[in-house]
């Protein structure tokens, strides 16, 4: 069965006012349509059709966390592909092995099988626990140094697609060039490195940093710390757009520095859940005032979702919805190497999202299968 998507369609070539063909196995079958002046996208009264966001750095949502392990992961793909998202990595906390392993066997098991209604959970992203105790941020203190051999045996239970450390831990940065080799993307943050440890490690085989600008070295002029190594020399960097983790000035100083800057939500199991307390791994948060905190005031990951973080840049920070659309899916599918997703173009895995002139979400599919959105009017 094929069906049809109609609006201003955003592809790779330009905007096109049409149709999007969606294909019986689920791939994008044909784009038909006159092409848009760029300067006139948003134009329109819609709706607008975008490539589905892929997010990267997802801890939870809907009262669930990652680290649960069961039906977890199912239960907050679910909501997150109610705003939008298509595809995301379930992130993990710093923990202990056996925490791990609970949480990965759980993913491993979605990963291979996929679930209807649901976000496609591409791996996991491991957040912890091989970051630097000196800057664990929300995360609880089981950090320690990588060890290839733990990696490989939490990657049999689900793919690790994607791991945060700490360069300068002792045995991390050497381990960079072993790890790339052996099929790890690898990433910077929660950190306590220095520039120079930064160029080094991107050097080494690292390719971007996880939420920039926080848990990391800030820029100063004399001791330009992490967040100048990667402004100066980074292809791609996570951050975090809920206007709470990073000031808007310095999202716009990121857009400018780094061609692969793309947006994470970095989320919780508080997403799409009312205030109260929550928990995050092993830590007990409280969600209130739009946040999410630790018991002692530290921001503890987002309520944030996609569309939201969507509006945030195209209302807030300023830029296109082009853009916007590229850092919220494209970018994200690039740094992971996956030409099928994160656009819309003829063979692609017809991941999209339908948004109203307000940018606003009425349909989502995934991998051509239409999800049901509770919210859309």
């Amino acid at each position: 069965m094929t069906r049809s998507v109609k609006g201003r369609i955003l592809t790779p070539a330009g905007a096109v006012e049409g149709a999007l063909r969606i294909g019986a196995q689920g791939r994008i079958e044909a784009i038909e349509g006159s092409p848009v002046d760029p300067a006139q996208v948003r134009d329109g009264t819609g709706p607008f059709i975008l490539p589905g966001f892929i997010d990267l750095h997802v801890h939870g949502g809907a009262g669930r966390d990652i680290m649960e392990g069961g039906d977890a992961a199912l239960q907050v793909a679910r909501k997150h592909a109610e705003h939008g998202t298509t595809a995301l990595l379930a992130t993990t906390m710093t923990a202990p092995p056996e925490d791990l392993r609970l949480s990965l066997e759980a993913v491993g098991a979605l990963c291979r099988a996929g679930a209807p209604g649901a976000a496609r959970v591409l791996g996991m992203h491991l957040e912890g626990p091989f970051i630097n105790k000196g800057k664990l941020g929300a995360q609880p203190d089981f950090a320690r140094p990588v060890s290839l051999a733990e990696l490989r045996e939490l990657d049999a239970l689900a793919p690790v697609r994607l791991l945060t450390l700490a360069p300068e831990v002792p045995g991390n940065m050497e381990a960079i060039a072993e790890l790339v080799a052996a099929g790890f993307r690898v990433q910077v943050g929660h950190t306590l490195g220095t520039y120079e440890d930064g160029v080094q490690a991107l050097e080494r085989g690292a390719r971007g940093f996880t939420h920039l600008f926080n848990a990391m070295t800030p820029l100063h002029h004399r001791m330009p710390g992490m967040v100048g190594a990667a402004l100066a020399h980074a292809q791609f960097a996570e951050i975090i757009p809920d206007l709470l983790h990073v000031h808007p000035g310095a999202i716009r100083a990121a857009l400018r520095c780094i061609p692969g800057l793309y947006c994470v939500t970095d989320s919780t199991a508080a997403t799409g859940m009312p205030d109260g307390e929550y928990k995050l791994g092993r830590q007990p948060v409280t969600k209130c005032l739009g946040g999410v905190r630790l018991a002692d005031g530290t921001l503890a990951g987002s309520t944030l979702t996609m569309d939201r973080a969507l509006r945030n840049l195209v209302d807030v920070i300023g830029i296109t919805l082009p853009d916007a659309a590229r850092r919220l899916a494209t970018h994200a599918a690039d740094f992971l190497g996956l030409a099928d997703r994160g656009r819309l173009a003829v063979g692609a895995w017809a991941d999209v999202v339908v948004l109203d002139r307000d940018l606003r979400v009425q349909e989502v599919f995934v991998e051509g299968g239409s999800i049901d959105v509770p919210h859309a009017g």
